[in-house]
C-alpha cells in the first residue's frame, strides 16, 4: 500500500535574479549587489545578494538608502523578460522531474512526491539534493529545498537554511521543529502584527503553541485560527493540478515615475501578454479583469471588471485601458501597474459557443504562443486596439 504520509517540497532559488545576472557576469560572484533602480531615479531595490544583505540591505529599500548602508554596493538595472525566460525554462524541467509541481512565484517551484516514495528508493531527503544539483548543474543557479509534510512548513523550513540549504522535517515532529522559531517565520504575521504579539509576550513559535485556539482568536480575530494552526505545522498539502488557481498577475514598478498615458497604455498591454499566455497554457479563460496602479504617494487603486469569459491579448488589454482611464486622473505620476486575472473557467467549457471568428481566433492565439516559446517574447505580437 503507498504511503499515506505526504511529502511536499519547496524550492526557492537563492538570489535569483542577483544569480542570473551572474551568470552573465562571473565577476559579480562574492560582491555585493543588487538589482534594482538607480539611485537618481528613486529606484528601490528588487533583489539582494547574501553580500548586500550583510549590510542591511533588502529588497524594497530605496536604493539611494542601500548605498549609503554600502558605498561599494554594485547596482544592477535588470532584465525582467530574462528572468522570466529562465524561470520558465527552470519550470519545464522540474516538470520532468516531480510527479506534481506547482509554480508558486517567479523564483518558487512546490512539488508532490506523496506516494512516490519507492521511486526514489524511499529516500527522498537524498533526491532533494539531486535536485538542487541538477539545478545548478543544468542551470548554473543556487536552491534551497525544504520537505516537510505541507507546503507551508517546507517554505519556512526552506527560508531557515538558505542559501543552498537543505532541510527535512520529519512527519510528527513539526511542531517541535517550529517550536523555537521567531513568530516571524509564520507566514500571515505581518509587521504590524508581530509588533502586537510581541508587546503580548509572543517572541517564539512556542508561545503562539502554549495557546488555545479561542484564546488567539480573541486576541487577532479570526486570524488567530490560522496563525495556531501554522504554528502547530499545519498547511496546504495539496498543490499542482489538484489545487485550483485564484488569481494570474504580472505587475512593473517603474525605476522611475511615469505619467504618459501612452506609455502606461503600453506597458498594460505588455503585461496582458503575459496573463493571458499563462490562461491559454492552462486552458483557462478568465472572467475578471483588475488595474492595480500605485501613484508616488504610495497610495494604490484597484478597479475591476466582470466581463465575458475570455483569454484574449486584445479584449484584456482594452478592459485594462478603460479602467486606466476612468480611475487615474494624472495629477501624480504612477510607480507600479499591474494587470490581474481571476474567476477562471476551464476553455473546454466554452467551446460549444465559440463562433467560427472566435475559434479561428483562438487558433492564431495559440500559434502566436508556439512562436513566442520558440523564438522569445518580443518576437510577436497580436497588436493592441
Amino acid at each position: 500500500m503507498p504511503s499515506s504520509k505526504k511529502y511536499i517540497a519547496h524550492l526557492d532559488l537563492d538570489c535569483f535574479f542577483v544569480s542570473v545576472e551572474r551568470i552573465k557576469d562571473p565577476s559579480l560572484i562574492g560582491k555585493p549587489v543588487i538589482v534594482g533602480g538607480r539611485t537618481e531615479e528613486r529606484g528601490v531595490v528588487a533583489a539582494a545578494s547574501y553580500e548586500a544583505r550583510k549590510f542591511g540591505i533588502h529588497s524594497a529599500m530605496p536604493t539611494v538608502r542601500a548605498q549609503k548602508l554600502c558605498p561599494k554596493l554594485i547596482i544592477i538595472r535588470g532584465r525582467h523578460s530574462e528572468y522570466s525566460r529562465m524561470s520558465d525554462k527552470l519550470y519545464k524541467r522540474i516538470c520532468e522531474i516531480a510527479p506534481i509541481v506547482e509554480r508558486a512565484s517567479i523564483d518558487e517551484v512546490n512539488m508532490d512526491f506523496t506516494g512516490c516514495e519507492n521511486l526514489y528508493n524511499n529516500d527522498l531527503p537524498g533526491f532533494m539534493k539531486t535536485i538542487q544539483k541538477i539545478v545548478l548543474d543544468e542551470f548554473r543557479l543556487p536552491c534551497t529545498i525544504g520537505l516537510a509534510s505541507n507546503a507551508t512548513l517546507a517554505k519556512i523550513a526552506a527560508n531557515q537554511v538558505k542559501p543552498a540549504g537543505i532541510i527535512f522535517v520529519p512527519h510528527g515532529k513539526e511542531a517541535e521543529y517550529l517550536a523555537p522559531l521567531d513568530i516571524s517565520v509564520i507566514p500571515g504575521i505581518g509587521k504590524k502584527t508581530e509588533e502586537f504579539l510581541r508587546s503580548k509576550g509572543f517572541n517564539k513559535v512556542a508561545d503562539i503553541q502554549a495557546k488555545s485556539e479561542s484564546e488567539l482568536i480573541s486576541i487577532l480575530g479570526k486570524h488567530g485560527s490560522w496563525v495556531l494552526h501554522a504554528a502547530s505545522g499545519q498547511g496546504s498539502d495539496v498543490i499542482g493540478e489538484e489545487c485550483d488557481a485564484k488569481s494570474i498577475s504580472r505587475e512593473e514598478t517603474f525605476a522611475k515615475d511615469i505619467s504618459d498615458r501612452k506609455v502606461l497604455e503600453k506597458v498594460i498591454f505588455e503585461l496582458t501578454e503575459d496573463v493571458c499566455r499563462q490562461l491559454r497554457a492552462n486552458n483557462w479563460k478568465a472572467r475578471t479583469v483588475a488595474l492595480k496602479l500605485r501613484t508616488s504617494d504610495f497610495k494604490t487603486i484597484t478597479r475591476g471588471k466582470s466581463i465575458e469569459p475570455t483569454n484574449d491579448d486584445t479584449v484584456v488589454a482594452r478592459i485594462a485601458r478603460e479602467l486606466l482611464r476612468s480611475s487615474y486622473t494624472g495629477k501624480l505620476p504612477i510607480r507600479l501597474i499591474g494587470v490581474r486575472l481571476t474567476n477562471f473557467e476551464e476553455e473546454e467549457q466554452m467551446e460549444l459557443s465559440l463562433s467560427p471568428d472566435k475559434e479561428k481566433k483562438q487558433a492564431i492565439l495559440k500559434t502566436v504562443d508556439q512562436i513566442r516559446k520558440k523564438f522569445g517574447k518580443d518576437i510577436i505580437h497580436v497588436g493592441g486596439e
